[in-house]
């Protein structure tokens, strides 16, 4: 989401990059902004996927919801460490990580997870599309920083290594043994859940 330049804040460089007065010994000040404004986005991210997941928590109800009500906690806990530690790397490197929910809803280019009280796997389905979407971006990310700041770009793929597998939790759930995956091909989470409740893999 591109937001208007009086929406901005005053902080906020004309390229999208946020001013800092200091960063990184070592790091041009201009690359450490570039860097800051990256980690913003995987902070908004990080943010709204454990509030996500905790949401899809609640919620899943009917068959396994034991053992995908369970899986869910240690992901929730995963990534809000993931997001602290992205917030102290903005700090350390001059930035003010923002964290407000207004500031996410304002920044974020997709919408609010859109299942309420649902199946387990109609929910596993949606969760695909958006464990795919954010390791998507992290890997866009990654490369990003890579030339910028390799101690970013670390971190980066220590995150990107727990999402994935994570992700296959989910996918495990949805996949046959053909390798086919039931949410394949949806293109938003109503699709996704929708696809996933109709095959029903393994149940």
């Amino acid at each position: 989401m591109t937001i208007s330049e009086t929406s901005k804040d005053s902080s906020t460089a004309l390229d999208g990059a946020p001013e800092i007065a200091y960063t990184i010994p070592g790091m041009a000040q201009d690359a450490g902004a570039q860097v800051v404004k990256n980690l913003q986005e995987r902070l908004n991210a990080l943010t709204d996927l454990h509030l996500t997941l905790k949401h899809v928590h609640w919620n899943v109800v009917g068959p396994n919801f034991i053992g995908v009500h369970e899986m869910l906690d240690p992901q929730v806990d995963s990534v809000r460490e993931m997001a602290d530690s992205v917030a102290e790397r903005i700090s350390a490197m001059g930035g003010s990580p923002v964290g407000t929910p207004g500031h996410l809803v304002a920044q974020r280019s997709w919408d609010d997870y859109s299942i309420g009280r649902a199946g387990t796997i109609e929910h596993l389905g949606a969760l695909d599309l958006v464990y795919q979407g954010v390791i998507a971006d992290y890997r866009a990310a990654i490369e990003s920083v890579g030339e910028l700041d390799p101690i970013t770009e670390d971190m980066l793929i220590d995150h990107s290594t727990d999402l994935e597998q994570f992700h296959w939790f989910v996918r495990a759930h949805l996949e046959n043994a053909g390798g086919e995956v039931s949410s394949s091909g949806a293109k938003s989470e109503v699709q996704a859940a929708k696809q996933a409740g109709e095959k029903r893999f393994g149940e």
